[in-house]
């Protein structure tokens, strides 16, 4: 569906479980779990259909950020990690959502760092798995390098530095395959709606001079950052600077062996128990 969370501008929203739920003789309210996709450029497809075991816990939302995927499309000069992170306040606004639990996945853990800094009482916690605080294009290429040789570190230096059809092209081939430990589910593909325009606009305007660690002492909730130890796009040491950027009293970190990008792709079981004991913890 779609929801109006400005004038005129429409997110595409899908809810998945009730929010209130029979107990006793009484009605439960649920916690609402926001999830905010990667990218930039992607959908929320990549976050089913695993995300739909955490219904009992809670009442999810699936939606494409700001210009992506099903929502309407917008003007480039919208595509800002600002705009991003203010959406997902709007979006609670719109749905009468308070207290969420917002999780970040790659680009979508850039955006909950933003919005961690932006609106620190907003959330009740936040999980940022697989991403960044900046560019770290050397870590990249160090670590294709490392998985797929000469050609993926060259592949990696050419796209992040120089952003197209071109370079994208030569990415996915040699590249994209390393992001996980675990083969892609086939179908998933199709699922999707890729907006590249978006991928390459933000990796040429604000990814290279990011840095989200300032924001981050701001925080005043939960925060559980997850990582993969095999993942090269977002590397192992990213993950590390983001705990030691969060105050000690709100921080959580899970690091999985083996695990590449997004770790319950390669790590269901791990990923689940680590993601319900968060999502129960009070």
């Amino acid at each position: 569906m779609q929801i109006e969370i400005q004038p005129g501008i429409r997110l595409f929203v899908d809810i998945e479980g009730p929010g209130l739920v029979p107990d006793g003789p009484r009605l439960r309210e649920k916690p609402t779990l926001v999830l905010i996709h990667g990218g930039p450029g992607f959908d929320h497809t990549g976050f089913r259909p695993f995300f739909s075991r955490f219904a009992d816990l809670c009442q999810i939302v699936y939606f494409d950020l700001r210009g992506h995927g099903r929502s309407d499309p917008r003007p480039a000069e919208e595509w800002r990690l600002d705009v991003f992170a203010d959406d997902v306040v709007r979006l609670c606004d719109a749905l009468g959502v308070t207290q969420p639990i917002v999780l970040g996945q790659s680009f979508g853990g850039f955006v909950a760092q933003r919005y961690l800094a932006r609106h620190p009482r907003h959330p009740a916690k936040v999980v940022l798995s697989s991403t960044s605080h900046h560019f770290g294009l050397q870590r990249k290429i160090e670590r294709f390098g490392a998985l797929g040789g000469p050609a993926a570190a060259a592949a990696t230096r050419e796209f992040w530095e120089n952003p197209g059809p071109a370079s994208w092209a030569v990415y996915e081939k040699l590249c994209r395959h390393l992001y996980n430990t675990r083969p892609k589910n086939p179908d998933a593909g199709g699922w999707m709606i890729f907006r590249p325009e978006i991928l390459f606009t933000h990796t040429r305007t604000e990814l290279p001079g990011m840095d989200l660690r300032p924001g981050l002492a701001r925080v005043q909730c939960p925060v559980l950052v997850m990582a993969g130890e095999a993942d090269p796009v977002t590397p192992l040491q990213d993950a590390e600077e983001i705990v030691a950027a969060l105050p000690p009293q709100w921080r959580q970190f899970e690091r999985f062996a083996d695990v590449g990008h997004g770790p319950w792709r390669d790590a269901p079981e791990a990923a689940e128990r680590v993601l319900r004991a968060f999502l129960q913890s009070r």
